[in-house]
């Protein structure tokens, strides 16, 4: 595949279920393979893992790439949570109940990776494996006392504007171009990504499916939920986590937690790594697609020849 088909909205074929209500949008590829769930974050739709879609579903692998509830091609949810807990129901939904699946590989970065560590905590046994990168972790006191488990203060100023005063950010961003623009930032000037890693066409595929006003606003939902308990549709499942779990840690991501890798550690007592994946940031599942493809192959091999 050349780097313009990565650029392809249509590279493959977008499926639709409801099994929560809302049509949730998704990519289905590999069908009778080991089920392979890719979870993006935010400011991610399912695009960002169009460089893995097809190599991992090529090593037999069932990929479902899903966008969450609010996202990309998903309809908003008329109860109006977009929480972590929200997100890891639809998903269980979406693998278990309308695709029939008992266990599911779970990979994911930033918002997903809580999602799929709630979704492990939650339904015990239906997350064989976690890959995790790049991504939110429970805090555990006394484990990781002495770590930098706060990203700098400058780089989080997006986090309280999003959390505290959605209504007013939306409302300044009143035009698609602007929205847009809004989310460019992160793929390029916040020093999320390691640097030269989003093209500007690439920027403009990432940031088209935030061009809707709606789908803008729910995508802080999650932010909001970590102020406001009203927001919430129950409490997240974070914790200590004894799921087999390969941690990739993107150092040149200025937004996460410095001693990711340290903090993950403590966090997952079961784990192959943590690996850091130089000049790599935020978004390495497309920064270092080969890396991660091999890593995820690699990880399950076992389960890939039963």
């Amino acid at each position: 595949m050349t780097q313009e088909d990565d650029l392809r909205p249509d590279r493959f074929t977008i499926k639709r279920a409801r099994p929560r209500g809302f049509e949730q949008a998704f990519v289905h590829e590999g069908a009778g393979g080991l089920p392979l769930l890719l979870v993006h974050g935010w400011p991610e739709t399912k695009r960002i893992f169009w460089r893995n879609i097809g190599p991992l579903s090529k090593a037999a692998f069932e990929v479902i790439a899903p966008d969450l509830r609010g996202f990309g091609d998903s309809e908003l949810t008329a109860d109006g949570f977009y929480d972590v807990a929200a997100h890891s129901r639809d998903l269980r939904a979406l693998v278990h109940d309308h695709l029939g699946h008992s266990r599911v590989i779970a990979v994911g970065g930033d918002l997903g990776g809580p999602v799929i560590q709630d979704l492990s905590l939650r339904f015990p046994g239906f997350v064989e494996r976690l890959v995790l990168f790049n991504s939110p972790l429970p805090y555990l006191k006394e484990k990781m006392h002495g770590l930098r488990t706060r990203p700098p203060r400058e780089s989080i100023d997006y986090f309280l504007r999003q959390g505290t005063d959605a209504d007013g950010l939306a409302a300044e961003l009143d035009s698609p171009e602007r929205r847009r623009r809004y989310i460019a930032s992160f793929y390029t000037s916040r020093y999320w990504a390691h640097a030269g890693a989003f093209s500007a066409a690439a920027v403009d595929f990432m940031t088209e499916p935030f061009a809707d006003g709606g789908k803008l606003r729910a995508s802080f939902g999650g932010y909001e939920a970590t102020f406001q308990p009203e927001r919430r549709s129950e409490p997240a499942l974070l914790a200590e986590n004894p799921t087999p779990t390969l941690i990739l840690f993107g150092p040149s991501d200025h937004v996460i937690y410095p001693d990711f890798d340290r903090m993950a550690t403590a966090v997952f007592p079961d784990r192959v790594g943590p690996f850091l994946v130089r000049d790599t940031g935020h978004f390495l599942q497309w920064e270092a697609a080969e890396i991660l493809n091999g890593a995820v192959r690699a990880f399950c091999r076992d389960l890939l020849c039963t």
